[in-house]
């Protein structure tokens, strides 16, 4: 599942559309509230719906949180917040899995030289590696095709990482047929290309598709509010708050109810599901 810590980030990329929702942080007590509910019922925890996990200046409570409940820790970020002492956090043995996400550098910076920055996301994948071999490493690079420069900036991107790591990347990729690749151990390397975050103001897609929605996963927001997939960003779904009703009580409303069973039986019955590209994902 997805607890949004934070919805604030330090970047604004452009495959990342701004979050209208007030700028929020969520409390220590809240977060321990919902993990609690959860622990029994999901194998993992992701610590973002928007926003930047690195953000939140209580992330070590966070983790030390999940660590009570003996919930593993799947952590996104761009890496640009990483220092010494994030670099020690996120090598915390409750981490199941830590995502880089490369591409974000130049979507921001342009031109501006990366060396620093892979500089210390490469200086923690090797203390990574030789401390916590069973931590999964992700590096995220979409959009190597992408028109207006940003393609040949991921695809030095991929020179770096190769030459870093000993890795020759000779072929060209497919994103359509292969969106990952081991480069080491359980370092491996992530593509894909960017969509268009689902919008009730976006043009009907279609009343009829499926989604793991409520079935896989759910998210729960930087105030509270929980939504019924990782993709409804300002909230458009609102099921209920955990800070007034248990997590059960809000999976199981008929809102809730109504919107699963549309998905067992082929059926779209909320707006955003209805403009949401991933339906085309599972036809």
């Amino acid at each position: 599942m997805n607890i949004e810590i934070s919805n604030i980030c330090n970047l604004q990329c452009s495959f990342c559309p701004p979050v209208e929702r007030e700028k929020k942080m969520m409390s220590l007590e809240v977060f321990e509230s919902v993990i609690t509910q959860v622990a029994p019922l999901t194998d993992q925890v992701t610590l973002h719906l928007m926003g930047d996990p690195l953000v939140h200046p209580k992330l070590a409570e966070f983790i030390n949180i999940c660590a009570n409940h003996q919930v593993p820790v799947f952590l996104v970020t761009n890496g640009v917040l990483m220092n010494a002492m994030k670099e020690d956090l996120l090598l915390h043995p409750i981490l199941r899995q830590v995502n880089f996400s490369l591409h974000s550098f130049h979507d921001n910076y342009g031109d501006k030289d990366p060396t620093i920055y892979l500089n210390k996301i490469f200086n923690y994948t090797r203390r990574a590696m030789a401390e916590r071999p069973d931590l999964y490493l992700n590096f995220r690079l979409w959009n190597l095709d992408a028109p207006l420069g940003t393609g040949a900036h991921n695809r030095s991107m991929l020179d770096r990482v190769g030459t870093e790591f000993g890795f020759n990347f000779n072929e060209a990729i497919d994103v359509r047929r292969n969106k990952s690749i081991r480069i080491q151990d359980r370092l491996y390397l992530h593509f894909d290309t960017e969509f268009t975050w689902p919008s009730v103001d976006l043009p009907l897609l279609g009343t009829k598709g499926t989604c793991y929605g409520l079935s896989s996963h759910f998210g729960v927001l930087a105030d509270g509010t929980l939504v019924p997939c990782c993709l409804d960003k300002e909230g458009k779904v609102p099921l209920g708050n955990v800070k007034d009703a248990s997590v059960e009580s809000i999976l199981g409303s008929d809102r809730a109810m109504k919107i699963l069973k549309g998905f067992k039986d082929h059926k779209l019955v909320e707006n955003l599901c209805q403009r949401c590209q991933y339906i085309t994902r599972f036809q």
